[in-house]
């Protein structure tokens, strides 16, 4: 349940992280959580999804493993927070900078960033190499153009799951909500592949990721029309609009189009479309197919303005909720 407390650490949170960000020199001396996650994962799919198994019995211990995933972030959220409320304000600060680990607006701008940088300084072939960091697709196979909309794309989707996701889910159920999430979105990213081993072992991790994503994909919408507005005037905010709505559902992800679709008609250019993946061809339709068709590095650090400013915008949308609640 939301209250005082989850916002007003969810602020310093938010603060936080996009002060500082990740902290390389901290995770190259201790395991990140979502490393932590990782490996519980890892151990539930070396013991349960071997390949001799029939699909249906991998489905189903595929749906037991992520049901005890969760039920274990659950409680480590709750002792975890049970353990600092024992430290008045020190543990508030410390579950703040908890929080923060989990966010990804610094380190997700950064990201994209470099890819800019690299394509101004090295050409297409540093920016190649700087989109490879951040997206799966074949990045041999893209053009300029086709690094900057890939560098787009990462960048509205992760806002949408790197950021807001875990902010809302925090801001609703705490440190078990936020630890539940992340765990589940780990799980995605591991086992929820369409792949011959993972289609049906990770086909409820999958369904629960798309389930979760939800509404943060749709609140996304109106926190980059709200970054529009506030970088390109009131024409960006309803082209933010109409394109999301209008084009949102065209992606093959029940949540990921969402943001994009708002970046697209931010930006006013075209996105998704035709991609290459391990060497196949994933053939969608574009997005804001009426945009312009040629992204450039210029679009690329408008796209960063806007996600900063529409960060800005989550930070007083939980700055406001704290003010309701007290």
């Amino acid at each position: 349940m939301m209250t005082d407390e989850h916002l007003l650490i969810l602020i310093l949170a938010l603060l936080l992280d996009r002060i500082i960000g990740d902290p390389d020199w901290l995770w190259q001396r201790v395991p990140h959580p979502v490393v932590l996650f990782g490996r519980a994962i890892s151990f539930f799919d070396r013991h349960f999804n071997a390949k001799e198994l029939p699909g249906l019995t991998r489905r189903r211990n595929g749906v037991m493993s992520i049901v005890a995933l969760l039920f274990g972030a659950v409680i480590a959220g709750w002792a975890v927070h049970g353990l600092l409320a024992f430290f008045g304000w020190l543990g508030i600060l410390v579950e703040a900078g908890l929080v923060a680990i989990f966010l990804a607006q610094k380190s997700l701008a950064d990201h994209v960033g470099e890819v800019s940088k690299a394509l101004r300084s090295e050409g297409l072939d540093g920016g190649r190499r700087a989109v490879s960091r951040i997206v799966g697709r074949d990045p041999e196979t893209l053009d300029e153009p086709g690094v900057c909309r890939a560098a787009i794309e990462s960048l509205a989707e992760n806002f949408s799951d790197g950021v807001v996701a875990p902010a809302l889910w925090y801001a609703v159920f705490g440190l078990p909500g936020l630890f539940v999430y992340k765990m589940l979105n780990t799980a995605d990213s591991m086992i929820g592949h369409k792949s011959e081993t993972y289609i049906d072992f990770g086909w409820a991790a999958a369904r629960l990721d798309d389930i979760a994503n939800w509404p943060a994909a749709r609140l996304s919408i109106l926190l980059i029309a709200a970054g529009a507005l506030a970088k390109k005037g009131i024409s960006a905010l309803g082209n933010t609009i109409r394109v999301a709505v209008r084009d949102g559902g065209l992606h093959r992800s029940p949540n990921s189009g969402r943001p994009e679709a708002a970046m697209a008609g931010a930006l006013d250019i075209q996105l998704a479309g035709p991609r290459v993946y391990g060497g196949q061809v994933v053939r969608e339709p574009m997005i804001n197919g009426s945009g312009r068709d040629i992204a450039t590095v210029s679009d690329v650090e408008a796209g960063i303005s806007i996600f900063y400013s529409a960060c800005t915008m989550l930070t007083l949308v939980a700055f406001i909720a704290f003010l309701l609640l007290l």
